[in-house]
């Protein structure tokens, strides 16, 4: 399947060495404390906290418009305690989607408008269906297809599924071009 070619502003996203691209409109609270492994992208809108603990996110990761990443927490009668999440390799997250999993497996595809809960464990392979509400500590197992609110197994994955989630993180990075910002003509910046 050859996906559309997605262009974005140049002069709106930071390109690392390792071939990060990062939305200037994304927050990542705590940098310092967020690893990008390479080649993942970072849309508009998002937010890491890499101020709660560390976060790391493997190579060719795609992280849609409007999701928030946050490391999983647990109470304690002294308190709160932040635990370090880690984000395999070939990950897709859709739109609008907030993640508070104490571990995301590699090839795992998680759809638009998702509310992954509090210290979730997502195995590689994994699918979840587009609005999904994991409940808290949810295991979802390899090849597996979660969906609906709460979330329940759905259906079984076929054995292909790492080589599809592979061809389509890469294929989808390979179509994130850059264009140059036109440059404002004079009328407009005299009317201005």
């Amino acid at each position: 399947m050859e996906l559309p070619d997605n262009y974005y502003y140049k002069t709106e996203y930071i390109e690392t060495a390792s071939g990060n691209k990062v939305s200037r409109y994304s927050v990542l609270c705590g940098s310092q404390n967020i690893i990008l492994n390479g080649k993942t992208i970072i849309q508009d809108d998002c937010i890491i906290r890499g101020d709660l603990a560390s976060v790391r996110i493997g190579r060719h990761c795609v992280i849609s418009q409007g999701t928030v990443i946050r490391p999983p927490f647990k109470k304690f009668s002294k308190g709160v305690a932040f635990f370090p999440l880690q984000v395999g390799d070939h990950v897709y997250v859709g739109k609008d989607t907030v993640i508070n999993a104490a571990q995301i497996g590699s090839y795992v595809h998680i759809g638009k408008n998702c509310v992954i809960g509090r210290r979730c464990i997502l195995k590689d392979c994994c699918s979840i269906a587009d609005n999904t509400v994991l409940p808290p500590e949810t295991v979802v197992p390899p090849f597996t297809y979660f969906s609906g609110s709460p979330g329940y197994l759905k259906s079984d994955l076929p054995e292909c599924t790492q080589e599809m989630m592979i061809d389509m993180t890469k294929s989808y990075y390979q179509h994130f071009i850059p264009i140059k910002e036109e440059k404002k003509s004079k009328k407009s910046k005299e009317s201005k």
